[in-house]
């Protein structure tokens, strides 16, 4: 049985606090389903995925301030302007059946494209590496085996999230949220 495929008109109606719950669930989400295994870090500093998250959350708390949205502003006008308005501009088809689609428009796009330098080319990898296992249960194949399968697409990644990492760094250290270019939702 094939799975219902994911469609922008079926995201639930939210306010801003609650977009911005989302967020960092999905930032959570990416760490948790990351194909990297983790080390224990000496330092007592904020991880990657901490710092990667707060720089997200700074963009795009910056991006809806600037368009003037605020807690009272209207559930779908909050939606619209964090995660995009319209049809999705990317999508890709995992091998499990299942169809993940994204906007190229809204604020989270836009702190993609900041913290990453190539959305598109994010949205491409991430979904990918983050859907491995399922990919392996679904083949019934090993997961090291899809792993080896996929070692571009996780080198890709790697390459993506240590760019995400130098620039989120640099964001909270001290550089401004405005963005380089023309990168208006």
């Amino acid at each position: 049985m094939r799975p219902a495929l994911i469609t922008a008109d079926a995201r639930p109606r939210i306010s801003t606090t609650t977009a911005l719950a989302v967020l960092v669930l999905l930032g959570l989400l990416t760490a948790a389903t990351a194909c990297t295994a983790r080390q224990p870090t000496p330092s007592p500093g904020p991880s990657s995925d901490d710092v990667i998250k707060a720089a997200t959350r700074r963009l795009t708390d910056a991006c809806l301030a600037r368009q003037g949205i605020t807690d009272r502003a209207g559930q779908q006008r909050v939606s619209d302007a964090l995660f995009g308005a319209g049809k999705p501009e990317l999508s890709l088809t995992l091998p499990t059946g299942y169809v993940v689609r994204a906007h190229t428009d809204g604020c989270l796009a836009a702190a993609q494209r900041r913290l990453y330098g190539d959305q598109d080319r994010w949205f491409r990898t991430s979904v990918v590496v983050n859907n491995l296992a399922p990919e392996a249960a679904e083949a019934h194949r090993p997961l090291s085996e899809v792993r080896a399968a996929h070692r571009t697409e996780i080198a890709e990644w790697r390459r993506l999230r240590a760019r995400a990492l130098t620039t989120a760094t640099a964001l909270l250290e001290g550089g401004g949220t405005t963005p380089k270019g023309n990168t208006t939702p």
